[in-house]
């Protein structure tokens, strides 16, 4: 879709951080963190939400998040970490292309969901999405 955002992402029309893509995903960390390594999966074809969503790209879709979540795990050691989907503004999606959240979390941590976001200073995030990117296999 011309004015989505995601799309224009997993087009490559703005840049991000990406740490993993493949023919079907491209997953970027998010730039307003709920925490450092928060990253997003893309599906890189266009559905707004879960009653879009067709099976093939959602049978994929969990595979992709456990190869990052692992990824986030060896490179951050966080201690657990949410996996988040929203679907209509009433469940608080934002932008209408589905996407999942990977939010690593720590034992104390504070983190609310939905979270207050965070910022990365210069170059921090590039930086963590490839030393993130190097874990998956």
């Amino acid at each position: 879709m011309e004015n989505c955002i995601f799309c224009r992402i997993t087009a490559g029309e703005i840049p991000s951080n990406v740490i993993y893509e493949d023919d079907d995903f491209k997953v970027i960390l998010d730039i307003a963190p709920a925490a450092k390594g928060h990253a997003i999966i893309l599906p890189k074809k266009h559905f707004a939400d879960i009653f879009e969503l067709d099976e093939d790209t959602a049978k994929k879709v969990l595979v992709v998040a456990k190869k990052v979540a692992a990824a986030l795990k060896k490179e951050l050691n966080c201690d657990g970490l949410n996996l988040l989907q929203n679907n209509g503004q009433a469940a608080g999606q934002s932008v209408f292309h589905i996407h999942f959240h990977l939010i690593p979390r720590y034992h104390g941590d504070n983190v609310k969901v939905p979270w207050t976001a965070g910022k990365y200073e210069d170059g921090e995030a590039k930086e963590l999405a490839e030393k993130i990117a190097k874990h998956i296999i």
